[in-house]
């Protein structure tokens, strides 16, 4: 599948993979403050979201071969690769399947185990969203309220609505694949193998996706690997500490 994507500066290329809901504009600013150090970082839209195809068939495997593909495709050599939650989960599979095609990984606040399903309010609330007949955002809002209290997290979920061509709104993500698939986003490993490349694990302080207990399975598949802990971030690190963020990925490359 060929993704889209945006690129920022020229240098050695970083590649970034967002979260489950998110695409490459929610990283718009992290990319551009990465890039000012003299680095190409090529920001994607994993598949189902964001403006890369849609399909019916979703799994880590299959956006592990989609970032495999766009490496080639792109002609890198060896980029250092960050992903976010579900994006550091597709980044785990491809680093144990292409394990020459990268020189280092940054993993954030997401560990290899397996997470009971916990997105099925924000799979209500979006589903209870009649594009059809939604006159503006603010309605879209109002309505995914009832599902999502947090105010910041329904305005991340809500930049995947969009106004088509002839004025009528859409979704970004494909909502019928992610609704029937979100089982598939906690999956665990079932067949390891060590990566050696040094990896960078960045947790939120307050986040409760990476544990101290949850170190050695880190350890089992990245003896290289260096955990972080980013005080007063919570699991969306890179939006509520950005500076903090950046400056631990610039110190790891």
């Amino acid at each position: 599948m060929k993704l889209f994507f945006r690129k920022t500066g020229e240098g050695q290329p970083i590649l970034i993979l967002h979260g489950v809901f998110g695409s490459s504009d929610n990283w718009f600013s992290i990319s551009k403050m990465i890039a000012e150090n003299g680095y190409a970082v090529y920001a994607l839209d994993a598949r189902n979201h964001g403006q890369s195809p849609r399909s019916e068939e979703f799994s880590y495997e299959l956006m592990a071969d989609d970032l495999n593909e766009f490496i080639e495709d792109n002609h890198l050599e060896k980029p250092v690769i960050i992903g976010h939650s579900m994006g550091g989960k597709t980044v785990t599979h491809f680093a144990m399947k292409y394990p020459n095609k990268f020189s280092k990984l940054v993993i954030v606040d997401i560990a290899p185990k397996f997470y009971p399903s916990h997105h099925g309010h924000i799979i209500q609330g979006l589903n209870s969203i009649d594009l059809a007949n939604l006159k503006n955002r603010n309605e879209a809002e109002t309505q995914l309220a009832k599902f999502v209290s947090n105010v910041g997290e329904r305005q991340f979920l809500l930049k995947n609505i969009y106004r088509t061509e002839d004025g009528k709104f859409d979704w970004r993500i494909n909502l019928p694949v992610l609704s029937r698939e979100i089982y598939q986003i906690g999956g665990d490993f079932t067949d390891v193998h060590e990566v050696l490349q040094p990896v960078l694990f960045l947790r939120g302080g307050e986040s409760g996706y990476i544990y101290d207990e949850d170190i050695p399975a880190i350890k089992k598949i990245f003896p290289n690997a260096t955990i972080e802990t980013i005080e007063g971030a919570g699991h969306w690190v890179q939006a509520e500490k950005p500076t903090e963020f950046v400056q631990s990925i610039l110190n790891f490359v």
